[in-house]
């Protein structure tokens, strides 16, 4: 198993454009980052850090989110996703996530994630699908 050390970080930044941005309430003024889009963000922030320890052929899946959204960001603003890795457990890996606009903590939460190896995990993923 790959040595993956508590305290380890990353940070990665994203534009809220109109794909990630909600658009049900009917104005364009009142478009702003889409709550599952902030907390993808925060999973591939996670996703990303964790893969900096792999060997190739290993991966990682997550298995628990647990976050808040904060506040409102409106299209054109740029988000910067932090990820900490806080607790690691043989294949499981606990991050505390935080996401922040230009102006304040819009985010903020836990995110767990299982290493995989990416050719058994395909080939249960289809043993499933064949049952």
């Amino acid at each position: 198993m790959p040595h993956i050390p508590p305290g380890a970080r990353r940070e990665e930044k994203a534009l809220v454009t109109g794909d990630i941005a909600i658009n049900f309430l009917g104005i364009e003024e009142g478009r702003v980052l889409a709550t599952p889009h902030m907390i993808m963000l925060m999973e591939m922030t996670t996703r990303n850090l964790i893969k900096e320890f792999l060997e190739e052929g290993f991966d990682s899946v997550g298995t628990i989110v647990n976050v808040k959204h904060l506040a409102a960001t409106p299209l054109g603003m740029q988000v910067t996703c932090h990820a900490e890795v806080i607790e690691v457990n043989d294949r499981r890996v606990l991050c505390k996530v935080e996401a922040y606009d230009e102006r304040e903590k819009i985010g903020e939460g836990l995110h767990e994630r299982f290493v995989i190896h990416i050719g058994r995990f395909a080939s249960r993923v289809q043993a499933k699908r064949s049952a």
